[in-house]
């Protein structure tokens, strides 16, 4: 079972387009000035599987993506993110994840972290530093922060940005 701290449908704000966004349960981050500090605990939330969240993301016909959100859902990598998530890409979902971690130390990370971000299609990495903040970034809290092309990434073993503008638009 999954640890979800709750589901938005139809989000305009967790990438291009409208997107599905699942909020996981349970962050080792604690980054300050995080806007989801209720998903901290790892005991919180409620227990879904992954063919509950898929067809929760199937309702709408317009939701072309999924965000996995947080909470950190590196920190659920495991046998059930990877079910869940190639049930969506079996769906024809584009997948993306926000995460605390680098791309660098998921890279150095667990095993199932890397079978995770094998999955995506884009990373935004990096924890949310309050004196990066701006709220003119797109799909970005702070500027450390970087939209990644995970494919790119792995096939360089370094960081890819982005350069689809529906993702990214004009970055520094």
């Amino acid at each position: 079972m999954l640890r979800v701290a709750g589901c938005v449908a139809d989000s305009i704000v967790d990438g291009p387009g409208l997107r599905f966004t699942v909020f996981f349960q349970g962050c080792p981050h604690h980054c300050p000035g995080c806007h989801n500090p209720e998903t901290w605990a790892f005991e919180g939330g409620q227990e879904c599987t992954p063919e509950e969240l898929v067809a929760l993301a199937r309702r709408s016909p317009l939701c072309k993506g999924i965000t996995l959100s947080g909470g950190e859902p590196f920190a659920q990598a495991g046998d059930e993110m990877l079910e869940f998530v190639r049930l969506c890409r079996a769906a024809g979902f584009e997948m993306a994840a926000y995460t605390g971690y680098t791309f660098e130390q998921l890279l150095a990370g667990t095993e199932a972290q890397k079978a995770l971000l094998r999955q995506l299609d884009t990373l935004i990495d990096g924890p949310f530093l309050q004196a990066e903040c701006s709220l003119e970034l797109r799909f970005r809290g702070s500027r450390n922060q970087r939209i990644l092309n995970v494919p790119a990434s792995l096939a360089a073993a370094a960081p890819v940005w982005e350069a689809g503008e529906r993702w990214v638009g004009e970055h520094e």
